[in-house]
């Protein structure tokens, strides 16, 4: 039975027995027996690699993070995660920097850090309920990398990506739907991290994207 350590693009945490091609954490969120208590723990959701300087891990460890895999890096930075700056430094580097210039208004005079952005996408992807955050836009008005949800189609996430829009599963993507530049979507990934797209980070897609 797969354990439930998978994360979807709304930031959910389901069971599928797919392990993805993304690693990353939000601190320890299960038990000792390997159940999720609780969605989150730190306001630091990390974009891991799968491995790192030949560092080994049991999954689930009691009191250790929780190990949480994603699809891919599309799929993370939906989910309100953003690169880690150890074992992804490069990647953290160029998220940081395409963040700030994305987003003037946030960032202001003060020198950014991953404090900073940490603490404005906790705001973005959380409402007070702690249910997931979302914004109503135009297909048109957005970049290739951030996922979608359409009228009609609830419970179905979709990645934008150039110019279609293709499904999301835990194994991989769907074939694409047709779309058009003026349809109003509810956009899953936060607002800051669309900019950062917007501002030039290209986003890591899994292959299935590029098989249609």
């Amino acid at each position: 039975m797969p354990r439930q350590n998978r994360v979807t693009p709304a930031g959910e945490i389901i069971a599928a027995a797919d392990r993805g091609t993304f690693m990353g954490n939000r601190g320890v969120l299960h038990d000792d027996q390997g159940n999720i208590k609780r969605a989150w723990q730190l306001k630091r959701w990390l974009v891991c690699v799968l491995e790192f300087r030949g560092r080994t891990r049991t999954v689930m460890t009691p009191g250790r993070y929780t190990e949480l895999f994603f699809l891919d890096e599309a799929t993370a930075l939906a989910a309100g995660h953003r690169p880690c700056a150890e074992c992804r430094h490069k990647s953290y580097v160029a998220f940081r920097d395409a963040w700030q210039s994305g987003n003037p208004g946030i960032v202001g005079s003060q020198r950014l850090s991953a404090e900073i952005i940490d603490q404005q996408l906790q705001h973005e992807r959380l409402l007070p309920d702690r249910s997931k955050r979302t914004f109503l836009a135009k297909l048109d008005e957005l970049p290739s990398g951030v996922f979608v949800k359409r009228d009609g189609q609830v419970g179905q996430a979709f990645l934008k990506w150039n110019d279609s829009l293709f499904a999301w599963s835990p194994g991989g993507y769907r074939q694409p739907q047709p779309c058009s530049g003026d349809e109003r979507v509810l956009v899953l990934t936060p607002k800051s991290t669309v900019a950062a797209i917007q501002a030039g980070y290209i986003p890591q897609v899994h292959v299935s994207a590029g098989m249609w």
